[in-house]
């Protein structure tokens, strides 16, 4: 029963939070609603005995993902007047042919995880050769989930270079 009434006071805290931060009209006030949304899905996390993903719902949403968005807010002037020129270095066909690329290495990931026989992953009854809830996350993701982790790897890599350029300022 304690159980019960902690998650949906939690729930209405996550619903309540997430509500603040879509209708509130200062930006700065938006980032910090959602650090507060954030962090009680932190505490959800724990009621719900998975402390391996409280820890990294703490560090890398609350703490990283919240401090980016704070820098953005900062850094961009939204009361300016949006740009009415087009940039003459722009190079659209630079980014199609990478875009391309970055498809076709995808589509040929697919193909070779999808004809790989079943055998070489783990059953999902099959007992690890590790105890605990931490140890068994790093066991599956480097073993089973390996080729997915490396996919995610190169699009956060693709945004961050994206990012990187959008951000470089001519001088």
């Amino acid at each position: 029963m304690g159980q019960a009434i902690a998650f949906y006071t939690l729930a209405a805290f996550i619903l309540g939070f997430a509500i603040l931060v879509v209708t509130t009209k200062d930006t700065v006030h938006s980032v910090l609603f959602l650090v507060l949304d954030f962090l009680f899905v932190a505490a959800l996390y724990v009621l719900l005995n998975a402390p391996f993903l409280a820890a990294i719902q703490i560090l890398v949403y609350a703490g990283g993902i919240v401090v980016l968005y704070l820098f953005v807010v900062m850094l961009v002037n939204l009361k300016r007047p949006p740009e009415a020129h087009q940039d003459a270095h722009r190079r659209t066909k630079l980014g199609f042919g990478m875009a391309v690329a970055v498809l076709a290495e995808l589509v040929a990931i697919g193909a070779y995880t999808y004809g790989r026989p079943a055998s070489t992953l783990i059953a999902p009854g099959a007992p690890l050769p590790v105890t605990g809830n931490t140890e068994e996350v790093g066991w599956l993701l480097y073993t089973s989930y390996l080729i997915p982790f490396e996919i995610a790897s190169m699009l956060l890599l693709v945004a961050m270079i994206g990012a990187i350029l959008l951000a470089k300022r001519e001088l």
